[in-house]
């Protein structure tokens, strides 16, 4: 993650948050229960927090609604305590699995995006961040194409920057 250079402005880059080294390009998603363990899991072991913390708020935040955003992404999220600043991992799945997404399309790309309880500002910022990169369907359909994860990082370092432009 890079927080290296100043913000000119009060808006968020993936790259503020993102952590490149955690992408996943073809994670067994199975179902939406099973998808969810997986990303508290490797959120937990990369941030050295409780995983079953981690899957609770993001069980809870889904019993609101579905995270399912459309065109095949999800952003399941949550707000977890102990956590010292917004956290987020990208994965592709294997093969797309039914979110219950607010268009009915199955998920295959998914940003988990955990924040600090007080960092409600920072995380509808981030939240924005990942919805600015998704929107563009040319930049979901080369996140698809990828074949590695340094193919996977440079598509999404690439529209992150053209968002920022």
């Amino acid at each position: 993650m890079r927080q290296d250079r100043p913000r000119e402005s009060s808006t968020m880059q993936l790259s503020d948050f993102l952590d490149f080294d955690s992408i996943k390009t073809a994670l067994p998603g199975g179902s939406k229960k099973a998808l969810l363990q997986q990303l508290a899991n490797l959120a937990g072991q990369r941030l050295d927090l409780d995983s079953a913390t981690i899957l609770s708020s993001l069980s809870e935040r889904e019993q609101l609604g579905s995270t399912g955003f459309g065109q095949g992404v999800a952003i399941p999220h949550g707000k977890i305590e102990g956590l010292k600043r917004i956290y987020s991992l990208f994965a592709r799945l294997a093969e797309p699995l039914d979110y219950k997404a607010i268009d009915n399309r199955p998920v295959d790309l998914v940003f988990l995006l955990l924040s600090p309880p007080d960092a409600g500002a920072e995380h509808l910022k981030a939240l924005a961040a990942i919805s600015r990169v998704t929107r563009h369907a040319a930049t979901l359909e080369k996140m698809r194409g990828a074949r590695s994860r340094d193919a996977l990082t440079a598509v999404l370092i690439g529209a992150d920057e053209r968002d920022a432009a």
